[in-house]
């Protein structure tokens, strides 16, 4: 018997990472680290090489304006945790999470969204959701399905928007 719920969320989130590739093939090595504004969020190179990302417990505000790179670190971050969580490993720390540098993160999120495919294909919707809501009753995997394809769709739109606002600026 279909599953029509699964079959929305495949196809909303199928969408959304249509536009998210769409700007995953024409973001530029240099777009990564480009700073948009004065307050910005970005990843800095420490010793060895490794990429942290500038980071507060509680949002700040005013909220900075993030690089593609921070926003594309920051998808890493929360969709390894998110599969973590829903394929029962166990979980790993925000600060775990690196970001492979420009020339690698296109085919790392790229394998993450098949990672994502897969366990969709596997995950029970109507198990108690442990991720992103840790306890809350009455959400489900449908419910974290469905938050990722947002998460997704507002994420890829920042690193768009960012990705033209920078190509129109150097035109």
């Amino acid at each position: 018997m279909p599953d029509y719920r699964r079959d929305l969320l495949r196809d909303q989130y199928d969408m959304t990472w249509a536009l998210f590739e769409y700007h995953l093939e024409r973001l530029q090595p240099e777009d990564f680290l480009w700073e948009p504004a004065e307050l910005c969020w970005t990843l800095r190179q420490g010793p060895g090489g490794v990429w942290t990302p500038d980071w507060a417990d509680s949002e700040p505000d005013p909220v900075p304006v993030p690089t593609i790179a921070w926003l594309t670190w920051h998808i890493g971050w929360w969709w390894t945790v998110t599969l973590d969580h829903t394929l029962g490993r166990t979980p790993q720390e925000r600060a775990e999470i690196r970001w492979p540098g420009e020339e690698r993160t296109a085919d790392w999120l790229r394998g993450l969204n098949l990672d994502w495919v897969e366990a969709l294909s596997e995950v029970d919707l109507d198990s108690p959701a442990s991720f992103p809501w840790q306890g809350a009753n009455g959400k489900t995997n449908a419910h974290t399905a469905a938050w990722v394809n947002s998460e997704l769709m507002k994420n890829a739109a920042e690193v768009g928007q960012l990705r033209m606002l920078r190509a129109a600026l150097k035109s």
